[in-house]
């Protein structure tokens, strides 16, 4: 079982709750962890069980880095809005950092988290 964090910026989170839905039975076999209305987005959208974390701009990302220095996070999946600011950027910046240099599995889109999953 794989421990994942899942996120989403708010143009995203129908995208990230679709892929979910497509890929809920395999999900279902690892421990989920989102950041607050990703999670709950998820949840309702899917039924999966995701173990909330505070809203990112709130300090989920950054929960979610801590996450992954800690080596309590096996993959990301984080379908990010790349044509829009966010006022948190510094954390985004450094959850995809962390993902990077603790080399975890880490899917900034869709393809790439078809990808990810699989390879779990």
């Amino acid at each position: 079982m794989a421990r994942i964090g899942l996120v989403a910026h708010d143009d995203k989170k129908d995208e990230l709750v679709a892929w979910a839905k497509t890929n809920r039975d395999k999900l279902a076999l690892h421990e989920l962890w989102g950041t607050g209305t990703t999670g709950a987005r998820i949840n309702e959208g899917t039924g999966l069980s995701v173990t909330r974390l505070l809203s990112g701009p709130l300090g989920g990302d950054a929960q979610l880095g801590a996450m992954i220095a800690e080596g309590r996070l096996d993959a990301l999946v984080f379908f990010q809005d790349p044509l829009t600011a966010m006022p948190h950027d510094v954390d985004i910046k450094s959850l995809n950092r962390l993902a990077t240099l603790y080399n975890i599995l880490f899917a900034p889109n869709h393809k790439t988290a078809d990808a990810v999953l699989a390879a779990l």
